[in-house]
């Protein structure tokens, strides 16, 4: 089929990978302007648009959807069906329309759970036991319309951001591949979502990687695998930011929130709202991401030290 790819980070970078070695032709690739990226700020292409390069196909990075020239642009490339993956720009309802078949997204969750801009990390974050991948033909709503394709992925309890997001980018360049095939042969059956069990998946702000030692040591450990590896889950100690990157939950321990219950080889044990985390991997800023052992090499942390609890300055 003639497609319309539209997809801006890596998650949207199998799903094009695999259209091109399906034999589908690819009329031109949509994805954001290049932003400022790396210590020094220069503009930078997208993954898509870099892949999109290396294939040699045509790149169209509009800062709107919105303008009429663009959408007469769009117009003129007579594409049979758009694909849309993390583009991460509004497609206006006269954008959605352009292409014969309209225009289908594929979706890191299973919907309708988790619509919006951060499925995976939501996920983590609410100790879901299984997410997934929905193809789902867009519409003017947030992550509303009828889904014509399924398929669902353990979440293993060791699973992080980065692990989970691999897993569902495969997946979903394997389902967008059999929905197209589907469209073409005339068999693609679309569902509506049900209205019962909506949740939505906001964007992650850097705020709340902010672990809250108060909190349960369940959820603080979530929160580590929730933004591994971005943008960290941080932590302060001496008036020192911390990334954390691995931990465990330790059961029975009790004592005041943020108060270091043990440090050594095993790891950096700190007291939780309910129960124990034993920090395992850590980075200082501007640091590289060490073992437990190895950080305490370099920054002393003894028992009876406390990290820092939000609206607190400094620590013992």
């Amino acid at each position: 089929m003639r497609v319309l790819f539209a997809g801006t980070p890596v998650f949207a970078v199998p799903a094009l990978e695999a259209l091109v070695a399906a034999g589908h032709e690819l009329a031109s690739v949509l994805t954001q302007p290049d932003r400022p990226a790396g210590r020094g700020l220069a503009p930078t292409a997208s993954p898509v648009k870099q892949c999109a390069a290396r294939h040699g196909f045509a790149v169209l990075q509009p800062a709107t959807l919105q303008d009429l020239a663009v959408q007469a642009q769009l117009r003129a490339l007579h594409c049979e069906v758009m694909v849309v993956a993390a583009y991460g720009l509004i497609l206006p309802q006269t954008v959605l329309d352009i292409p014969r078949h309209g225009a289908l997204n594929i979706h890191a969750s299973l919907l309708p759970r988790w619509r919006g801009a951060a499925p995976i990390e939501r996920a983590l974050l609410a100790g879901d036991r299984e997410t997934g991948v929905c193809i789902m033909r867009m519409d003017a709503g947030l992550d509303t319309g009828p889904v014509a394709l399924r398929a669902a992925v353990p979440i293993l309890a060791s699973e992080t951001a980065g692990t989970l997001h691999d897993k569902l980018a495969g997946l979903g360049a394997r389902l967008i591949v059999d929905a197209l095939d589907r469209l073409a042969r005339g068999t693609l059956r679309e569902t509506p979502q049900p209205s019962a069990g909506v949740t939505y998946a906001p964007k992650i702000r850097k705020s709340a990687a902010r672990i809250d030692w108060t909190s349960e040591a369940t959820a603080i450990e979530r929160q580590v695998r929730a933004f591994n590896p971005a943008p960290g889950a941080t932590a302060r100690l001496r008036g020192t930011e911390i990334k954390i990157w691995r931990a465990s939950t330790v059961e029975g321990a009790r004592a005041d929130p943020g108060l270091v219950l043990a440090a050594g080889p095993a790891g950096i044990t700190v007291a939780c709202g309910r129960g124990a985390l034993r920090v395992a991997v850590v980075q200082r800023a501007g640091g590289k991401r060490l073992d437990a052992e190895e950080f305490l090499r370099g920054f002393r942390v003894a028992p009876g030290a406390r990290f820092e609890l939000p609206g607190t300055i400094g620590s013992d």
